[in-house]
């Protein structure tokens, strides 16, 4: 009898799935992580928040959050020309694209895209008022390594 080189179908549709896992999981962190970014994203946007990851907004939302840096989220955030040219075209460059997270939101606020709402839809307005979160733009609060755009939901702890 001739041996059968070929996987059963089951063993074939195991593999996909954790070959698709793992395709997502690298996708996941280029998207969602920092890897790359410029000393001037660091040196500014992270002494007042998070860096918030550019695949977590699309062109749009850049663009706007960073052409409206006098009046950012009602401070003025104003930098050198030149950082924030080297910020935005990173931003812009590894920005979501057709994908959920790519749609502008009002604003330009991330905490307010369609996705993050749905995303957060279960978290009760009392929570985002607690001293702890003070606001849906601290993901760290809940996230422990939004920082380094970690946002498993099986690590999510939301503090009393």
């Amino acid at each position: 009898m001739a041996e059968n080189r070929y996987l059963p179908r089951w063993q074939r549709v195991a593999l996909a799935a954790l070959l698709g896992l793992a395709s997502f999981a690298t996708l996941a962190q280029s998207s969602f992580g920092l890897k790359g970014a410029p000393a001037a994203f660091h040196a500014e946007c992270t002494s007042c928040h998070i860096g918030y990851a550019p695949g977590l907004a699309g062109e749009a939302n850049w663009r706007g959050i960073m052409g409206g840096l006098d009046k950012h989220f009602g401070v003025d955030a104003s930098i050198d020309e030149k950082s924030r040219k080297v910020i935005a075209a990173w931003l812009i460059s590894h920005a979501a694209k057709g994908s959920q997270y790519a749609s502008a939101s009002p604003e330009f606020r991330i905490s307010k895209s369609n996705w993050f709402v749905r995303q957060h839809d279960e978290v009760s307005s009392k929570v985002w008022k607690r001293a702890s979160v003070k606001s849906p733009a601290n993901c760290g609060a809940c996230h422990g390594g939004a920082d380094k755009g970690d946002f498993d939901e099986d690590r999510v702890r939301i503090p009393a």
